[in-house]
């Protein structure tokens, strides 16, 4: 039985995109506790700005090892997000210092609350189709090796 690089590249998107799944979940929790004002804003910025960069690095990573792979299909999946992670970041707030999306200033403003909780949920939604996406193409991978 063989193992293609192909394969390989669906069991590294798997793990981390399951890395994604759980940054999402934070997001929408740490947005839910904003809400309620469970925490202030600044702690709640200082928590997530610097989890920014990571989260659109591990999607970029991995997209780059699918061309690489060959899996041309997955990646023009994955485009309309990674052109939105490039988009909001770089037009982000105008008086941001470092990295990172979120302003503690702004970030209570009601539509910059909807808007941050309706992104987190999209994000969160499109990373658990991904998952069982990448899962098939993991399968589909291992089987045409086997035959």
């Amino acid at each position: 039985m063989g193992f293609t690089f192909a394969a390989f590249s669906y069991i590294l998107a798997l793990i981390l995109d399951a890395f994604l799944i759980f940054l999402g979940v934070f997001h929408i929790i740490a947005f839910d506790e904003l809400k309620t004002d469970f925490k202030n804003p600044i702690d709640q910025c200082n928590t997530l700005n610097p989890l920014i960069v990571p989260e659109y690095a591990t999607h970029i990573f991995f997209n780059i090892v699918f061309l690489v792979a060959g899996e041309f299909v997955t990646v023009l999946l994955n485009i309309p997000l990674i052109a939105y992670h490039i988009h909001r970041y770089a037009h982000r707030p105008a008086g941001m210092r470092g990295v990172g999306l979120y302003d503690p200033t702004t970030i209570m403003n009601s539509d910059q609350m909807t808007r941050v909780t309706r992104e987190g949920w999209f994000k969160l939604a499109f990373y658990l189709l991904s998952f069982f996406y990448y899962l098939y193409g993991m399968i589909v991978s291992l089987i045409k090796v086997a035959n």
